[in-house]
């Protein structure tokens, strides 16, 4: 009898043992699906669309928008000493720019922002009255910073409390924004913290890609300028 039972035991739990690995097998995969998928919605945004992975396992998309190159990254921050997980969006129309400096506007900076080296650039800059007042700026070069006015003009990027960091720079423009945190009572609870359940809507990501064509156009133009005035 004795036998019998400790027979039945472990072959129960050698069946649970094959449901869970089951389960966490199927779980693994629709979760690569998700991110893998996170900015399939996004494609139609975008000419000649390319997909790829980013270390995360989340998808990166490329393309052209309105002519322009332009890159989407999307970062998990699922640092401990945050309230709740967060997924960052970074959109990127990379490409030379005539501009001396990189300038980093970012709202409520920690310091530590996984997808930005806002930290590293060696001079804060005192944020002038009409900046947002939870705003920080630095940048690698005092005397060669875009113009204020370039910068004040395009403000209004921030009227969106989920934009995070706006960046010109030589290499291109940047806007980070937050796509979503994790969910409170699961992540406090369980301590879930996966996010990018439903993919990025349109409607979040074409306003920030407009943005940034307004602003390097103005970035162009105003170096259009300083040429003609250099060479009258």
């Amino acid at each position: 009898m004795d036998r019998f039972i400790t027979g039945a035991i472990l072959v129960g739990a050698a069946v649970l043992l094959v449901l869970l690995f089951r389960h966490l097998r199927r779980a693994s995969a629709e979760r690569h699906a998700q991110r893998t998928g996170y900015l399939d919605v996004c494609r139609a945004l975008l000419g000649a669309p390319r997909m790829g992975c980013g270390g995360s396992g989340f998808a990166r998309l490329g393309g052209h928008y309105r002519g322009v190159e332009a890159d989407v990254q999307v970062l998990p921050d699922t640092l401990t000493f945050r309230k709740l997980p967060a997924l960052w969006v970074l959109v990127t129309l990379p490409g030379p720019l005539p501009v001396g400096a990189t300038m980093n506007l970012m709202i409520r900076p920690t310091g530590i922002e996984p997808f930005s080296r806002f930290h590293t650039l060696t001079h804060q800059l005192d944020s002038p009255d009409d900046f947002p007042e939870d705003c920080a700026i630095r940048t690698d070069s005092r005397a060669h910073m875009p113009p204020e006015d370039l910068v004040r003009a395009h403000l209004h990027i921030f009227d969106d409390p989920k934009v995070k960091e706006l960046v010109i720079s030589p290499k291109g423009v940047r806007i980070v924004f937050l796509a979503e945190e994790a969910q409170r009572s699961r992540y406090l609870i369980y301590r879930d913290a996966e996010m990018g359940a439903t993919p990025l809507a349109l409607d979040l990501l074409k306003p920030k890609l407009d943005q940034l064509i307004a602003l390097r156009a103005d970035v162009l133009d105003v170096a259009a300028i300083e040429v003609q005035e250099l060479r009258a």
